[in-house]
């Protein structure tokens, strides 16, 4: 059986209605109060309601948070494959402490319950945010070094804490795959993560911005984490980028699809300055902030990242981001009517 975690999420969703397809029992956690039907809606996008209905019913949910180990014991029990997609992504300062512990100390939990269970092979999904920089503007492979030293978030430090432990899980016996999405687009989920960029597009965005960043489609993040699975590629790990791509592109892209208007004002650095000292404000009174002021100079740092690896390991071909960005604007306004 197959275990998968995170599996109310874009990535997790995605994967479950793949793995279904492909006739495999799964079990997939969920926390408490987590909205299951998101789930199933995922799945209507590309089947009918009746098949959707059935594969859905096919998903042995088993309610357990990761940082529970007693919780997560029992949803170990005769499972041979995990796919660990679970995780919280914010760029709040005041959520430090709970993305250690969901990101670290849970990657952690799990890699030990493969061990202790002798889970035949582990899928951890990571993210570029957690690889090191290029020298001279170069492209970022998956041989760049983490600099402690650089100015990371408090997220880019919580998933490069989980990949040290998946490498542990590697020298104690559990066989691993290790994928490093970009900005993954795709639909679902248009009220967090980067759902939010058709609604707002579609709501009337005037702002862009330059930075050029790596993006790739959900369905071809989990095609290549089954492909990987299945594959006896061990101990290894691979950056997942379709293309290299500036917001501005994407977000015209997008208001293309939308039959929007595109975005014509470029957001300048100290706009976003003055956006920081209001939430940093405003977060003394208790609200969610999201810009940090290490958001604030990245919005504006180019990151060009290879996807040689991958290809060349699964003769892989990604698909082009504008197809992407059309097919997530047509299921957007599918939901939206």
């Amino acid at each position: 059986m197959i275990l998968v975690t995170g599996g109310t999420g874009l990535v997790g969703s995605h994967l479950l209605l793949n793995l279904l397809k492909a006739g495999k029992k799964v079990r997939a956690l969920n926390r408490k109060n987590s909205d299951l039907a998101s789930v199933e809606h995922v799945f209507n996008y590309y089947t009918s309601t009746e098949e959707a209905r059935t594969l859905f019913q096919q998903i042995e949910w088993f309610e357990a948070d990761i940082t529970n180990v007693p919780q997560l014991n029992k949803a170990f029990e005769n499972i041979k494959y995990v796919y660990h997609c679970a995780a919280l992504v914010s760029f709040d300062p005041n959520d430090d402490k709970n993305l250690r512990k969901i990101n670290i100390e849970g990657t952690a939990n799990i890699v030990n319950l493969c061990i202790a269970f002798k889970v035949e092979k582990l899928c951890y999904v990571s993210s570029v945010a957690a690889l090191g920089k290029s020298l001279d503007n170069k492209e970022i492979t998956e041989r760049a070094i983490w600099n402690p030293e650089e100015d990371h978030s408090d997220y880019a430090i919580s998933k490069y804490g989980a990949e040290i432990e998946a490498w542990r899980g590697t020298q104690e016996g559990v066989p691993t795959v290790i994928v490093k999405p970009g900005i993954i687009l795709g639909p679902g989920f248009w009220k967090e993560g980067t759902g939010k960029i058709f609604s707002k597009i579609d709501k009337g965005m005037n702002y862009h911005f330059p930075k050029i960043a790596g993006f790739i489609g959900v369905k071809d993040v989990v095609v290549v984490m089954q492909k990987l699975m299945e594959a006896e590629i061990k101990n290894e790990a691979y950056i997942l980028v379709s293309e290299n791509l500036s917001f501005k592109t994407v977000f015209e892209q997008a208001a293309t699809a939308l039959d929007k208007p595109k975005p014509k004002k470029a957001l300048k650095k100290w706009m976003v300055w003055i956006g920081w000292i209001f939430q940093k404000i405003g977060g003394f009174f208790g609200a969610k902030r999201q810009i940090s002021r290490n958001t604030v100079n990245t919005l504006f740092q180019h990151s060009i990242y290879s996807n040689e690896k991958i290809k060349e390991s699964l003769s892989f071909e990604f698909t082009p981001m504008r197809r992407v960005i059309a097919e997530t604007a047509k299921f957007y306004k599918k939901d939206k009517s």
